[in-house]
């Protein structure tokens, strides 16, 4: 859908294919949950066909306006890496087209090199034409939703360790401008049989144009994250959510990152190991305090301890932090290259996905399986992404 913030989805000054007419759901078995689609069937149209019918995806990220293949390509993530990992762990096959016209079908029984390669593979092992994917069961749309505020990066820990053993998906909103300590506020939810009830009115609402100017800036973001926290410190508590108000809030506001200006944004997205993490994360918001710049969209979660099912998979154990930050120049790069050395020096890495000026060195340290899954790359694809940080 070349909804990827950086430059994976492009490729300047050649071919790009769009797979999104490849839209067909191909078969479907209510009582396996097996689910066979081609690769351009969006994760929207999956939930709605799905859910009423007892089944869900298991894994989905912050928008379901994303294709199957581009899932399996960046090998998404949600809020319940803890318990059911990322999107590759539930594929039960692809198949892939290479350049030459070599058709592969591969899964984790089946050529399971070329599948690790695949998922995660950022889309430069060939084009993925179609999955099957495992769904899990479910009892309808709703979710019993808990937010509880906090003060200090060891609450935060202390609640996202107290929440796994008993809460699916977990995920906190952070104040990246309270400085080192943080502040935050924390949501986990379960699936619940909420019976049958009305469905909430969705409320589609859209940026209508790109302002001269970013309305993200020094004078707007901490009035607005002061509010934010307070306002919904004071709504804290248990709640019945419907899943796409909780997993997608965004897509209920259309071309919201026109709301950056005419000079985009960037998304900085790290994972760094857990022994790690406090002081990291703690550093890298100091850092962000510090430069005065900041971000709306500040979200910090841990990873399960589960071995990544791609070779290049940006989720691994640990905690990650994904933050907005409007396009400022030099500047905005200065304090990446700061928040690149607390990562590089923690032993984490960048996701790939939302990527669009990450220091080659840092992406050669901080997926360490790159030389073999060179072995696979296809070689009439190529992106910007890849040839920035691969040489082709």
């Amino acid at each position: 859908m070349g909804r990827s913030y950086g430059d994976v989805c492009l490729n300047p000054g050649g071919t790009l294919w769009m797979t999104a007419g490849l839209d067909h759901l191909i078969a479907f078995d209510d009582v396996s949950g097996r689910l066979v689609c081609e690769a351009g069937v969006l994760l929207r149209d999956i939930q709605r066909l799905a859910i009423p019918r007892g089944w869900i995806l298991p894994v989905t990220p912050g928008t379901q306006m994303v294709t199957v293949g581009g899932a399996i390509a960046n090998d998404v993530h949600g809020k319940n890496h803890h318990v059911l990992g990322s999107f590759g762990d539930h594929l039960i096959s692809l198949t892939l087209l290479r350049t030459d016209g070599q058709v592969l079908h591969c899964g984790p029984g089946e050529l399971p090199d070329w599948f690790a390669a695949t998922v995660g593979g950022l889309g430069l092992t060939g084009v993925i034409v179609q999955a099957e994917i495992q769904l899990r069961r479910v009892a309808g749309p709703w979710l019993d939703t808990e937010t509880m505020a906090y003060a200090g990066l060891e609450a935060f820990f202390e609640l996202a360790d107290a929440s796994e053993a008993d809460w699916e998906h977990t995920v906190s909103w952070i104040d990246c401008l309270a400085g080192g300590q943080g502040r935050g506020l924390f949501m986990r939810a379960n699936p619940v049989d909420a019976g049958p009830r009305p469905l909430p009115r969705a409320r589609r609402l859209t940026m209508p144009f790109v302002p001269p100017v970013s309305l993200v800036n020094r004078l707007s973001l901490r009035p607005f994250n002061l509010a934010y926290f307070h306002l919904n410190q004071w709504k804290a508590g248990r709640a019945l959510a419907h899943y796409e108000s909780f997993f997608y809030p965004l897509d209920n506001l259309s071309q919201w990152n026109r709301m950056y200006g005419p000079r985009g944004f960037y998304q900085y997205q790290s994972v760094v190991p857990r022994e790690a993490g406090l002081d990291a994360v703690r550093e890298m918001l100091a850092a962000i305090a510090q430069s005065g710049d900041g971000s709306f969209l500040a979200v910090l979660k841990t990873f399960g301890n589960r071995q990544a099912p791609g070779m290049l998979s940006f989720a691994r154990p640990g905690v990650t932090l994904a933050l907005d930050f409007p396009n400022h120049g030099d500047r905005t790069h200065r304090l990446f290259e700061r928040l690149d050395a607390i990562v590089q020096a923690a032993g984490g890495r960048i996701y790939a996905a939302k990527d669009a000026r990450m220091p080659r060195a840092l992406f050669e340290s901080g997926y360490p399986r790159l030389a073999e899954f060179q072995k696979y790359r296809d070689p009439g694809i190529s992106s910007g992404l890849s040839r920035r940080l691969m040489g082709n």
